[in-house]
């Protein structure tokens, strides 16, 4: 765990603006000391690091925290799309220098303003927003997350992945068999009844990210062992059709 004043002189955020994410619900600190002082873990940082990708790309908090607050953020997924902005916002200031440049060697010949077109990164952007924020389903979660306690979001938590260490005690039986198709169910009612209305097409992509790698499948698999996020995956895939 770290202070929020270490936390500030490992990633340069001031401690006035760590107060202020708090304060808005974007990053929570993960405790506090017996003198009321912020405490962050590695999770908590993580999630800053997030922040401060989107930041950078110059996303509005507000956007930030509806994107990252969805049950369903994939932090990888985040991260390629993230790489993919960065990688556009390089190539435009590389464009930009390279007109400099030349108005700097010979002056402007033709009126060419194409270096300063950002359509096509800005379209990315776009879809991305539209992507994590501002769907109907976030808009059932926000509902349904309003006057929760920060215990009660933790035990809601803990319940969710309580599911996963059940199908962990099933995964040595067929995904198709009648126990594990009733915790398929069971898992559906539990997003539906808490998070979002879960219909079979949201589970089915639900379960194909449990098992597409990255921070989702590890944490499944430790609620339930090795090979949960697999085996709920196929489960899920038989359940609903596919």
């Amino acid at each position: 765990m770290m202070t929020v004043n270490e936390v500030s002189r490992l990633t340069g955020v001031s401690i006035r603006t760590l107060q202020y994410y708090d304060k808005i619900g974007l990053l929570k600190p993960t405790g506090y000391t017996q003198a009321g002082y912020r405490l962050y873990d590695d999770t908590a940082l993580e999630t800053l690091q997030q922040i401060l990708l989107f930041r950078e790309l110059e996303f509005p908090l507000k956007e930030i925290k509806e994107m990252i607050s969805r049950p369903d953020f994939d932090r990888n997924k985040a991260l390629e799309q993230q790489i993919t902005l960065l990688n556009m916002k390089k190539e435009h200031l590389e464009n930009l220098i390279r007109y400099a440049r030349d108005i700097r060697n010979g002056g402007v010949r033709t009126m060419d303003f194409s270096a300063f077109d950002t359509k096509k990164m800005d379209e990315y952007a776009k879809r991305a927003r539209e992507q994590w924020g501002n769907t109907a389903e976030y808009q059932e979660f926000e509902e349904k997350s309003q006057g929760r306690t920060k215990e009660m979001e933790l035990e809601t938590a803990k319940e969710f992945m309580q599911l996963f260490a059940e199908f962990g005690e099933l995964k040595q039986e067929e995904p198709g068999a009648e126990k594990a198709q009733k915790q398929v169910r069971k898992l559906q009612n539990y997003i539906t009844e808490h998070f979002y209305t879960c219909s079979d097409e949201i589970l089915l992509s639900l379960g194909q990210m449990y098992a597409g790698g990255g921070e989702f499948m590890a944490n499944i698999d430790k609620a339930g062992g090795e090979g949960t996020a697999a085996f709920v995956a196929e489960a899920i895939r038989i359940c609903c059709g596919k």
